[in-house]
């Protein structure tokens, strides 16, 4: 009888799960990859994955709550450093510029999940929703800090750069981003 997996097993697994899940769904796209490949590149068997998450819509919404937490996670690392409220929200462009730079940049993940799975999903559209509201959050957060009354146009700026770099392929949507943000904030 084989020996019983451990709670670190499982924790590993899962791990290796979600981040051989993210790699494929990012860059093929969530439609196009099948379990077998979720298989065969986790080196999990089906079974085991199943275990985990009973369907492939419960692994996606796990895997974009995920990668919600790793990136803003990542963006607050880099915005907090900078001391003066208005540069902290112009060092949001920068942090864009350099992930739109990225040789695997494919866009923004929950778009392209909305994109493919949003109008017959309500938990991958719930997931999407919730970072998105996250993601507005803690934009406003520096923006409020400015004193500026810009939350808003400073938010949908940073969401049109992306969009705008992910289909174009061109990290300069960030800099242009960037300049607009500049002028609501006053900031040469």
């Amino acid at each position: 009888m084989p020996a019983p997996i451990t709670d670190e097993q499982n924790r590993l697994d899962r791990e290796v799960l979600l981040d051989a899940a993210e790699r494929l769904f990012y860059e093929r796209g969530i439609q196009a990859v099948g379990m077998d490949q979720v298989r065969t590149a986790s080196g999990l068997p089906l079974k085991r994955i199943y275990r985990f998450f009973a369907a492939k819509e419960e692994l996606v919404v796990a895997v974009l709550k995920r990668r919600d937490q790793r990136w803003r996670a990542s963006l607050a690392a880099h915005v907090e450093q900078v001391p003066d409220p208005r540069e902290r929200v112009l060092a949001v462009f920068d942090w864009l510029a350099k992930w739109f730079a990225e040789p695997d940049f494919r866009g923004c993940a929950w778009i392209n999940a909305y994109g493919e799975l949003g109008p017959s999903s309500e938990a991958v559209l719930a997931e999407v929703r919730s970072h998105k509201q996250a993601f507005h959050d803690q934009i406003a957060v520096w923006v409020r800090a400015t004193g500026l009354p810009v939350v808003e146009p400073v938010f949908l700026l940073t969401e049109g750069a992306i969009v705008t770099a992910g289909i174009s392929g061109d990290p300069a949507p960030a800099g242009h981003a960037r300049a607009a943000v500049a002028m609501l904030l006053g900031t040469p």
